[in-house]
């Protein structure tokens, strides 16, 4: 019997499997000696309809993409620190020598660049993001190609990621989490009302960038903007995209995924809405809702729908919090918000009104 390994764990399976259950890799065979990137913190489950010998990245390739640093590409971007990774790309800072401008690269891998479902992938992201236009949302200024790489241009935004933040302090206290968590509802609803759907929120993917104090403050504020749509889907997406979604393979970061992706269902908005629940949730307490030794264990708590309760972890949060966010996490999409502009709203009647409001309001 063949048996196949995830590159990352290095768990075994046997054939016909395709993908690791725990961190959502494409299984090579046993005995190949394939590599994968390494992607930092959560794993995204891969796109589907892609053979997993398609995604085997040679140690040369992956060379190739992990040190442009200091090279000009495309002989305007004069590329510089490598900012992260992860299992379809390398993002680096860079700056436009046409403009002068700070930007960030993002590269593709070159054995999925010559892959036609990937390629699909990235210029539906390219495609999607260049028309988003809102300050809580990362735009893609440009799409190119050059030595045989594909790479996409951001600009770059000063600031960490949330991810980090959460890591380096802990919780967010109250009144810094819930203006964050509406900024978050702000960007999100507009790209809703252009009908796309993230599909991947998670703190690896919201920036805090830092912003000037407002009349009477003190402390600088973070403003939270949305980044990578490359998971991004139009709601009315025509028979192309479809395909790349099709096999009973979800795409997503298995800790964040609504029952619906889970199941590889149809999607909508309210998909985005449980997952800001489960960004919330962590925010405020550092943990998960719902409890797993794995992302598969993780993913048969959320179908039956029981997660723990704000509250259970941190008593002193408001019961209009704890019920907002486990209204976001409804296994029954008509049970959840309805909008982002819903949510928007919930989050801020927890600080709008009452003793703590006025606090907040003087702070």
């Amino acid at each position: 019997m063949t048996t196949r390994r995830c590159p990352r764990c290095q768990a075994t399976y046997p054939a016909p499997a395709r993908y690791c259950v725990k961190d959502g890799s494409p299984l090579v065979e046993a005995e190949s000696t394939a590599t994968f990137a390494p992607a930092p913190g959560r794993a995204p489950i891969p796109l589907s309809g892609v053979h997993t010998e398609e995604y085997a990245v040679s140690p040369e390739e992956i060379d190739r993409c992990a040190t442009l640093s200091g090279k000009l590409l495309d002989r305007r971007y004069q590329v510089g620190k490598r900012l992260g990774e992860g299992g379809m790309s390398y993002v680096y800072r860079a700056q436009d020598v046409q403009s002068g401008a700070p930007v960030a690269v993002k590269i593709l891998l070159p054995r999925l660049s010559r892959d036609p479902a990937a390629v699909e992938r990235l210029r539906r992201e390219a495609s999607i993001a260049t028309r988003l236009d809102h300050p809580n949302v990362c735009p893609i200024l440009r799409l190119g190609e050059a030595d045989g790489m594909i790479y996409l241009v951001m600009p770059y935004l000063e600031g960490e990621p949330l991810s980090e933040h959460e890591a380096r302090r802990g919780p967010f206290p109250l009144t810094e989490g819930i203006p964050l968590l509406v900024e978050i509802c702000h960007g999100l609803q507009h790209a809703h009302e252009m009908q796309i759907i993230h599909r991947d929120l998670k703190p690896e993917n919201i920036m805090l960038v830092p912003e000037p104090p407002s009349p009477g403050e003190t402390e600088p504020r973070h403003r939270a903007v949305v980044m990578d749509f490359g998971l991004a889907k139009e709601r009315r997406a025509g028979p192309e995209v479809a395909k790349l979604t099709a096999t009973g393979i979800v795409l997503g970061t298995p800790e964040f995924m609504s029952p619906e992706q889970i199941r590889g269902k149809p999607l909508d908005g309210r998909s985005d809405v449980y997952a800001l629940g489960i960004l919330a949730f962590e925010l405020f307490t550092g943990q998960l809702p719902f409890a797993g030794k794995s992302a598969q264990e993780t993913m048969i708590a959320r179908l039956r729908g029981a997660p723990t309760k704000l509250r259970d972890l941190r008593s002193e949060m408001p019961a209009k919090l704890e019920a907002a966010i486990t209204r976001c996490l409804a296994v029954d999409v008509a049970e959840r918000f309805q909008s982002m502009d819903e949510l928007a709203h919930a989050f801020d009647g927890v600080i709008a009104t009452g003793v703590l409001g006025r606090l907040f309001r003087r702070s």
